[in-house]
């Protein structure tokens, strides 16, 4: 069958993997929100993002992260409050230069487009759309993504089949007519793999050993340079 759709995940995929320090982020927070106590604030917040994550893996993505925000709730913090939004934006100042796009992303997304290939993103991310939407517009992307979706904002995450699924319908194509491209063997290959999508593996992350588990799919196709998945997806057509 034809592909209409080419569906990418964000980090690791359309932005290069970061080794970050992830008590730095929560303490980069800490520091403006409670300057006293940052050091143990920090922890804190580091320990109730650790437990969502952990949630979500080991129920094989049937349980969400849910958003960033959360975690702030979970731990009483106002996020309509002044002092919240001083230093969420510290925080997100911390990430900002971990978020640039692959410099060959603008130009596989725009030839994608130009061939007539639907363009998506599924990303497993705490962070809302709308954050996401502006680092892709400053990145130049934003035109070129026709869909994107975020496990902020849904019940399930990948793999579940339903975090593909809701991205497909929304691109108004099914699973084989689509790619997925990751860089995580269990999330993004063995999911897209479970509902028949064609997969292509980005081999340059840094993963965990629980990207590792058995059953994890091979994929069809591996790209070592972003610009190989224009080059493999048309050779599919």
């Amino acid at each position: 069958m034809a592909i209409r759709a080419v569906i990418f995940d964000w980090g690791g995929t359309l932005t290069p993997w970061h080794d970050v320090d992830l008590y730095a982020q929560w303490y980069a927070y800490a520091e403006v929100y409670d300057p006293v106590n940052a050091a143990s604030l920090a922890h804190r917040l580091k320990e109730r993002e650790d437990a969502r994550w952990h949630a979500q893996r080991e129920s094989n993505g049937a349980t969400s992260t849910g958003a960033l925000d959360q975690v702030f709730l979970d731990e009483g913090i106002d996020i309509n409050g002044a002092r919240h939004l001083r230093a969420l934006g510290n925080y997100l100042d911390f990430w900002a230069p971990h978020t640039y796009a692959d410099p060959d992303a603008k130009d596989v997304l725009a030839a994608l487009k130009h061939r007539g290939y639907g363009v998506g993103v599924l990303s497993n991310t705490m962070w809302t759309s709308s954050h996401h939407r502006e680092v892709f517009e400053r990145d130049d992307l934003a035109e070129y993504i026709d869909v994107a979706v975020y496990t902020s904002e849904l019940p399930v995450a990948k793999p579940h089949a339903e975090a593909f699924t809701s991205t497909l319908q929304l691109l108004g194509v099914t699973a084989a007519e689509a790619v997925y491209v990751g860089d995580r063997l269990w999330e993004d290959i063995t999911g897209a793999a479970t509902i028949g999508m064609r997969t292509i593996w980005i081999p340059h992350s840094v993963l965990p050993s629980s990207d590792l588990r058995e059953g994890t799919a091979t994929p069809d196709a591996t790209a070592h340079r972003l610009t190989d998945v224009f080059t493999i997806v048309e050779s599919w057509q």
